[in-house]
C-alpha cells in the first residue's frame, strides 16, 4: 500500500510541478512515479513487492473487464432472443479464500458479474454459495469462477 501511495504522490508532484492537469498528464505521472520506485525498491524496504503488483492488477483488470463483457454478452443475448436459455440455479462453490477482506471481494466480483450472485457464505467460511442465471454447464461455470478467484487472490499475496 505504501508503494502506491508513493506513486500517486509523485504522480500528482509531476502534474502540479508541470502546471498540466490533464488526465493524460497525470498517467504519464504516474509511469514516471512507478519507474522511480521501481529503481528504489532495492533500497527502499516499505516498497519490497510493489513493482510487482502492479502488473497482477493491471492483468486482473483486463481479464475482469473481459469477463464482464461476455456476460454481458450472454445475457443481452438471452434478453433479446425469444425463447429463454436460461437454467438458473446454485451452486455450492469451495473457497481458497480465507481472510474476511478476501472472501469479501471474491463474492462481490462474482456479484458484479451479470448473471452470477453471491448468496451466502457457510458459517465456517468454506463455502460461497452462488445463484447462477445460466447453470447448463455447471463445470465450465466452477471453472470460470475459481479462474476468477485464483486471480483475485493474487493480487493479495
Amino acid at each position: 500500500m505504501t508503494g502506491a501511495i508513493w506513486n500517486l504522490l509523485l504522480a500528482l508532484a509531476w502534474v502540479v510541478l508541470g502546471g498540466d492537469f490533464s488526465g493524460v498528464n497525470l498517467v504519464v505521472g504516474l509511469v514516471f512515479g512507478y519507474i522511480t520506485l521501481v529503481l528504489l525498491e532495492p533500497q527502499v524496504e516499505a516498497l519490497k513487492g510493489y513493482p510487482a503488483r502492479v502488473p497482477r492488477i493491471i492483468r486482473f483488470i483486463g481479464f475482469f473487464i473481459k469477463e464482464l463483457v461476455q456476460a454481458n454478452l450472454r445475457v443481452a443475448f438471452d434478453i433479446l432472443t425469444p425463447p429463454w436459455h436460461m437454467q438458473p440455479g446454485v451452486i455450492a462453490m469451495p473457497l481458497k479464500a480465507r481472510t474476511e477482506l478476501e472472501i469479501t471481494m471474491v463474492a462481490n466480483l462474482i456479484s458484479l458479474t451479470p448473471g452470477t450472485l453471491s448468496l451466502d457464505v457457510s458459517d465456517d467460511r468454506k463455502v460461497l454459495y452462488i445463484h447462477a442465471m445460466f447453470l447448463d454447464d455447471e463445470e465450465e461455470l466452477r471453472r470460470n469462477l475459481e479462474e476468477m478467484e485464483r486471480r483475485a487472490l493474487e493480487l493479495f499475496r
